[in-house]
């Protein structure tokens, strides 16, 4: 009879912890952590679009970030030329990454996107509580300088950059489908969830891909990727992937200007043309 009861109250309180977390609702209005406090408001109407607030923070060495908010002024639609893959890998978890896209247009601009659980003050990520509807989900728009130092220089992360495969429609619909996603956030807040709803999970299902198991298991996105003909290069992918390696660059290019920054990154990437 204890062990029946020992039992029904485990199965209780696991019935009650599971309507708790199907009952809680996202909400924008937490005490958030700075560097994710400000929604994004897109802009974007006759392939023009705008956002605001643009963060553009920047990154000493040895200091503490330096704020900045900004406004991306308009861009048409019609001028992205390319989409590119970045991949942050956890030290010591093979199995997970942090994903973003840089979008390149055709006067050689680069704008961000980072898709993350928007945590609040004091909070760390946690895997288990991203699948419990712990966080609350943002589509954060940023400088890539402000994204890769970050990354680079703040935490002394390892950093790949990829070009991706994608026709001039594809990479325009996937940038106003990204835009789109962002619009119906700051509508409608929605949670993060490590199975579902994860960084690289967001990006794939906006880009129409078909499942693969390291849309969760994100630290073999890019190589996934590489296998569906979505990343350029040629050969093993091994080689590819550490072509592709950038955080020495960006270490030393997270002193320079917004422009001087994406000049400068994208020229190495094309081998210095």
């Amino acid at each position: 009879m204890k062990t029946m009861a020992v039992l029904l109250a485990l199965v209780c309180a696991g019935l009650v912890f599971a309507m708790a977390v199907v009952a809680k609702q996202p909400r924008h209005d937490r005490d958030w952590r700075p560097h994710l406090s400000r929604l994004p408001h897109i802009n974007l109407a006759e392939s023009v679009f705008q956002i605001d607030p643009y963060r553009d923070w920047s990154y000493p060495t040895g200091g503490e970030p330096a704020q900045a908010w900004g406004k991306l002024p308009p861009h048409r639609i019609e001028d992205v030329r390319r989409a590119w893959f970045v991949v942050e890998p956890h030290p010591g978890q093979p199995l997970m990454a942090h994903t973003l896209v840089l979008f390149e247009f055709a006067d050689g601009d680069l704008i961000g996107l980072t898709v993350e659980a928007r945590k609040q003050a004091g909070e760390k990520y946690s895997v288990v509580r991203g699948a419990l509807n712990g966080f609350e989900l943002i589509y954060q728009w940023a400088t890539p300088r402000d994204l890769l130092a970050r990354r680079a220089v703040y935490l002394n992360k390892e950093l790949y950059l990829y070009p991706l495969v994608l026709s001039q429609e594809e990479v325009e619909a996937y940038l106003v489908a990204l835009l789109q996603r962002t619009q119906s956030i700051e509508v409608q807040p929605r949670f993060y969830n490590t199975l579902t709803s994860n960084c690289t999970y967001e990006l794939a299902k906006t880009a129409g891909l078909d499942w693969d198991p390291a849309f969760i298991l994100t630290g073999g996105a890019d190589a996934a990727l590489y296998r569906m003909g979505r990343i350029e290069g040629q050969g093993p992918f091994e080689a590819v992937r550490q072509s592709a390696r950038i955080d020495p660059l960006v270490r030393a290019l997270a002193d320079l200007p917004d422009a001087a920054f994406n000049a400068r990154l994208l020229s190495d990437r094309r081998g210095g043309t």
